[in-house]
């Protein structure tokens, strides 16, 4: 599967009998009766040799069985079948283990077009109950170079501020996040292990998780929530594939780790446009290292001010 700006590297062992064959490709829908474009894109994939005359074009390509819309076992348990070609240099000692749930909330409002929640609200996403916040005037970067304050703060959680049945029945009284521009300090060098978890607020989905700056290894995909007792030991440390994006599985969890050693503002968010907007993201504020070689370059003389 292909979430939302995710890239997927393959390799086509061409062994099957001459003939012209259908590559394609349909929507997978993690959401209950959300609407979706249900139309399926192909491609032709057609072998040397075979018969390129008007009458040998006209016999049909083989088409592939491809799974429902909303096959998500299927769509997990072959996510979960990537490995590297090689073996991977995973961190084992781990420096910042953090558990981040993500998923849907919603906002008290104005009755108007934007109130499409229930009961007079409107929809929005968070971390950690945190829904994110863009800036309005400085980025966070520059406020951070320039130490400008009022912009962000340093206090995104590492856990969950309340522990609860994350993919159960999750009472109301859960559903409204916080608004805030809230990142999390990383130290240069330091190993980092993220479970992300998804809840079912309002629903569970598959959210394509996507994070600036680096790849990361993908060690482990569940369903339910995430049992640090018994599912570490799913925990592939020897050839795990190396991502930017991770499609959380729908009413599951994903334990990925990386290296903190590209300094700067990093976000990591939702790559579903709606859900980043509705504030499904967070940042790393990954800190300078010894030397100018792990540290954030300074902007150029000429930077144009906002």
């Amino acid at each position: 599967m292909l979430g939302p700006g995710q890239t997927t590297d393959v390799l086509l062992t061409a062994d099957q009998p001459p003939a012209r064959y259908y590559m394609a490709a349909r929507a997978y829908d993690s959401t209950q009766n959300a609407p979706f474009d249900n139309t399926t894109t192909t491609a032709i994939l057609e072998y040397k040799g075979t018969c390129n005359t008007k009458k040998g074009r006209s016999s049909k390509p083989v088409f592939p069985r491809l799974p429902a819309y909303n096959d998500t076992p299927t769509v997990t348990a072959f996510t979960s079948r990537f490995k590297s070609l090689t073996t991977a240099k995973v961190p084992t000692k781990i420096d910042e283990s953090l558990f981040f749930t993500i998923g849907f909330g919603f906002f008290k409002c104005r009755p108007g077009p934007r109130c499409q929640g229930p009961n007079g609200t409107r929809f929005g996403a968070s971390m950690n109950n945190v829904s994110f916040v863009l800036p309005s005037s400085n980025s966070i970067l520059q406020a951070f170079y320039q130490g400008i304050p009022g912009v962000f703060t340093t206090d995104f959680p590492a856990s969950p501020p309340l522990q609860f049945d994350y993919t159960g029945n999750v009472s109301r009284a859960l559903w409204q996040p916080v608004r805030g521009t809230k990142v999390y300090k990383l130290k240069y060098g330091s190993t980092v292990q993220i479970v992300l978890q998804d809840t079912s607020i309002f629903t569970t989905e598959n959210h394509p998780m996507h994070l600036h700056g680096y790849h990361f290894y993908v060690i482990a995909l569940g369903f339910g929530n995430f049992n640090p007792v018994t599912d570490t030991a799913k925990f592939n440390l020897i050839d795990p594939p190396v991502r930017n994006t991770i499609g959380v599985p729908t009413g599951g969890w994903a334990v990925i780790r990386f290296v903190a050693d590209n300094p700067g503002i990093w976000l990591m968010h939702c790559h579903i446009d709606a859900h980043l907007t509705w504030g499904l993201a967070m940042a790393f504020l990954v800190e300078n290292g010894a030397g100018e070689l792990q540290s954030i370059e300074p902007p150029p003389a000429d930077l144009p001010p906002c």
